[in-house]
């Protein structure tokens, strides 16, 4: 009878269990995080493996109030010990993770842009006189413009087709990201970009207006030296002794 007694407990407290497991899976699906943590809790504390996984999870993602790797790594670790699969490789991706710190971080927060601009699309900006008086020195100026905007157009091309720049984040590394990391990576290479595309138009604009004004100062000269030349009076001839 004792015995019977004990496996009645037992399946009942099972079942309670289960039932509380359900009741924190649909406060969690309902995004209410306090309330699921608050059950996941209890539970994990009780030896329920699911609901330590389900911790683990939470710490981990952020979703119980701030991300707790600490935290995350205990409730993994005592899932794992159970042999649940997602907490052993949750561990295994945390070790991951740990490795590839540096890289994860180079592309939250460090990185810059600058392997955008490779040798193919480093297109330094030409520098032009007040102005130019022979023809030599004009058609050297304007070839410099002309293989400086190829250039820049090319840049520009490039620019847009690499947008957004998180396709530039390595598969092996955007899988190791945090939902919450990815956010912050993807504002900050935002950021970039948009500081990338604003430095890129002005300064085409001003080596454009350095061009023009260059071309302008030029052009006058040319057109007042031609008419010069044009209303000059013919050479006297030389009188025959």
């Amino acid at each position: 009878m004792k015995i019977a007694l004990l496996c009645a407990a037992l399946l009942f407290t099972d079942a309670a269990l289960a039932d509380e497991l359900a009741d924190a899976d649909a406060l969690f699906a309902k995004k209410a995080y306090p309330q699921a943590l608050q059950k996941y809790t209890k539970l994990a504390n009780a030896g329920n493996v699911t609901a330590q996984q389900h911790l683990g999870e939470m710490y981990f993602y952020g979703e119980a109030g701030s991300v707790d790797m600490a935290q995350a790594s205990l409730w993994f670790g005592k899932a794992a010990a159970k042999g649940n699969a997602v907490a052993i490789a949750s561990l295994d991706l945390m070790k991951q993770r740990a490795a590839r710190r540096a890289d994860l971080d180079y592309w939250i927060v460090k990185y810059d842009g600058s392997d955008l601009r490779t040798d193919e699309y480093r297109c330094p900006a030409p520098r032009f006189p007040a102005m130019s008086k022979i023809n030599e020195e004009i058609d050297r100026y304007s070839a410099r413009m002309q293989a400086w905007q190829a250039c820049h157009n090319r840049f520009v091309q490039y620019l847009n087709g690499s947008m957004p720049l998180t396709k530039r984040i390595p598969d092996d590394i955007a899988k190791l990201l945090t939902k919450d990391e990815m956010d912050k990576a993807t504002a900050h290479l935002a950021d970039v970009g948009q500081r990338i595309s604003e430095d890129t138009q002005v300064g085409g604009k001003l080596v454009v207006a350095d061009f023009t004004a260059w071309r302008t100062a030029t052009e006058a000269y040319v057109n007042e030296h031609n008419e010069m030349v044009k209303n000059a009076p013919p050479p006297e001839k030389e009188e025959r002794k």
